[in-house]
Parts: C-alpha cells; structure tokens; sequence
C-alpha cells in the first residue's frame, strides 16, 4: 500500500525551477531515500509535503489526504526533522517537547507517558531540563527526533539528520528510527549526503536539478549504474581477463561489469584465484554515473 503519491509535482522560485515534474510512490512501512546535491528539489519538496511551502501543481497524498485540502489532517501522521533545527533555544529541551506535544493535544499522563518513553528510546534524562543553547549537535539533534515523534506519527521525514554528528551520535540515532521501524512499522523519509545511509534503504530516488534522474533499489541502481571490482592480493603478475585492470600496493584491481562475470572467471580460471576480493559496486558511483556529481559537490 503507497502512504505517499507524488503526481507530476512542480514548484519555481522565479525562474528557478527547484522541482520539476517528479512523480514517485512510497510503501508503508519503507525505507525511502532521496538522493541529490544541495539545490536538487529535496527541501523543497519536503516542505511541500510537510505543509510548510505551497506547490504550483501536481498531486500530493498522504496516507490517503491531500495536502490542498486536508493539511491539518496529515501533520498529524507525519513528523518532521528540518536540516535546522526548529527547537526554541532558551527553553529547555523537556519545554520545547511539552509545547509540542500540546499542539497534539498530549497532555497530563498521556504527555508522562510518551515523553518516559522517548526518554529511553533517546537516552534523553541527562539533558531534559537543560537549556537547548548548552546541549551539543548530537543532543539538538536527539531532541529534534524526539519532538518529531512526540505525537507518534506514521511517517518520519528526516532531512539530512546526521550532517555533521560523530559517528557514535549517527549510530545511535539509526539504532532508534530502525527499532521504530520494526516495532511500529514507521515509514522513513530521508534525505542524505551519506551513502551508506542510503544503500540500507528499500527504494532511491535520486533528484538533479530538480528531476529525478533515476530510480530503484539500491542493489538495482548498483547494477545498472556501476561496477563491480576483483581485486587479487599478494602477486606481481595477473591474467589479462580482456577487463580495464590497474595495479594497486602488492596486487592488482579489475574492473567487470557485474559479479556474474566474477563467477565466470572463477569458473574459468580457478589456479588463478588464490587470494583475492570481489567488491559490488557502490552506491557513490551510481550517484556519480547519473548526475555526474559526488555529493560532496
């Protein structure tokens, strides 16, 4: 079942097309990611869907509302982790978690209740009644996530989460949004500029310049957009296999264009391989190959 249609979707700032007629489906209970440099539409269509910026045209439903006439309706399925943080930075963070969730009208034990629980899902006790000002990125960060899921939505949309958290913040926070996911079949929304965020997702869609350039499931975008890679250590000397190869420290690198390759020449010429590696491609070469960008670009 799709929980969020996107329909011919349009929006300019002047004569700068930000989204250009992108369509796209999303499942309940998936891991979507969207893909793009700065500038690509990935904001801007996050801030169409979330309410916060009006469309041109096209179609935008989520979980079965539109978001022309029943806005009011879909804030209530969705939380939202700006790439900014929207916390009131002299409150405190258990202050702008109370504020929030009265907007939901979560209030009394039932404001108890889910807050003892983000507490713990968040590891949050420490920094509750200190000012958002002193809290470090990662702190913001969890009660930015915390504030999202006050009023349990269906659907978390993430965008750029984790830019610029240290590993050990990054961690933890995907251990938590994976936890929801399984426990409350939570749909995810993100946006990032980490690949290896994006390659544990179910579908990709990879925005330049406001269109989508390409589509699929990481391993399929993987397939169709790069290649795979034998590297053979320890050896001076290789087989030419007919396949671009570069000599790398103490071995040699070939590039084929698939592992059903790798398992030809395995078959053909197994006194060959002794100590060696078959790498899948990665989901940095697919971006590159489609848009002709790294994301650090």
């Amino acid at each position: 079942m799709n929980i969020i249609e996107i329909e011919h979707l349009n929006k300019s700032f002047g004569n700068l097309k930000a989204v250009n007629d992108i369509t796209f489906r999303v499942k309940k209970g998936e891991f979507f990611s969207f893909l793009g440099i700065n500038g690509a539409g990935k904001s801007t269509t996050i801030s169409i869907m979330s309410g916060t910026l009006k469309k041109d045209s096209g179609k935008v439903i989520i979980n079965g509302l539109d978001v022309d006439t029943d806005i009011k309706k879909i804030t209530s399925k969705i939380g939202v982790v700006f790439q900014f943080s929207h916390l009131d930075l002299v409150l405190s963070a258990y202050d702008n978690l109370k504020s929030r969730a009265a907007l939901y009208n979560i209030t009394g034990n039932n404001f108890k209740n889910r807050l003892e629980y983000l507490t713990d899902l968040l590891d949050l006790k420490d920094i509750l009644k200190r000012p958002i000002n002193k809290l470090s990125g990662g702190q913001r960060r969890r009660v930015d996530i915390a504030r999202a899921l006050i009023h349990d939505p269906e659907i978390l949309i993430l965008d750029e989460p984790t830019t610029g958290l240290d590993p050990q913040t990054r961690k933890m926070i995907w251990h938590v949004i994976n936890k929801m996911r399984i426990e409350k079949e939570l749909t995810v929304f993100l946006t990032t500029h980490y690949m290896e965020e994006a390659a544990e997702s179910d579908y990709v869609v990879i925005l330049n310049k406001g269109q989508i350039s390409a589509e699929g499931t990481p391993h399929d975008l993987k397939s169709k957009y790069s290649s795979d890679y034998i590297t053979f250590y320890n050896t001076d000397e290789i087989e030419d296999f007919g396949y671009p190869m570069i000599k790398i420290k103490n071995g040699y690198k070939i590039k084929i264009p698939n592992t059903e390759i790798a398992t030809e020449l395995v078959t053909k010429y197994p006194e060959k391989f002794k100590d060696y590696e078959i790498t899948k491609g990665k989901m940095d070469d697919v971006f590159l190959t489609v848009t002709g960008y790294t994301l650090e670009d």
